[in-house]
């Protein structure tokens, strides 16, 4: 079973569909296709600085093992173990720059497959009496008051 995280708009309010459309589903783990395609699966998810500097690290990645002299083998074995790196980091890059761009992690849900995933995401958030926690500046919040906040605080407030 693989993780997913759900990324919606901060003026998104749970229970509401209208914000459903703008809706992002990011798996977590490593990507085999951020592996296998580096620059053009960041370019492919709109990632254009990330993708930048993927670009300009594979490409010094090259220059220093050149400049060192090291064998094609070499080379190689650094090259893959970079691009190792890429697969573990992407769907965090993701994240982030959704993130930073106002879709913040609201929901996390744990499935199969992503259609699995978007099915359970979209029902926890469009029914009320399961209202998935809301991530805010300060860490997760209770949607509720009644509900306990998990984490280092037992309650909402640490009290």
């Amino acid at each position: 079973m693989r993780s997913y995280t759900l990324h919606l708009p901060h003026e998104a309010r749970p229970g509401e569909a209208h914000d459903l459309d703008r809706a992002q589903l990011v798996p977590d783990g490593f990507s085999g296709t951020a592996f296998a395609f580096s620059v053009l699966w960041f370019l492919y998810h709109r990632l254009w600085l990330a993708a930048l500097l993927v670009l300009a690290g594979l490409g010094a990645t090259a220059l220093v093992g050149y400049g060192l002299g090291l064998s094609p083998a070499a080379g190689t074995v650094i090259t893959l173990l970079v691009l190792v790196l890429i697969g573990l980091e992407a769907s965090s890059l993701r994240r982030w720059t959704l993130a930073r761009n106002g879709q913040p992690a609201r929901d996390a849900v744990v499935a199969f497959n992503a259609d699995e995933a978007e099915a359970k995401a979209m029902t926890r958030w469009l029914d009320p009496a399961r209202t998935p926690s809301v991530r805010t500046s300060t860490g997760f919040a209770g949607a509720r008051a009644a509900e306990p906040v998990i984490g280092l605080f037992p309650a909402q407030g640490g009290r």
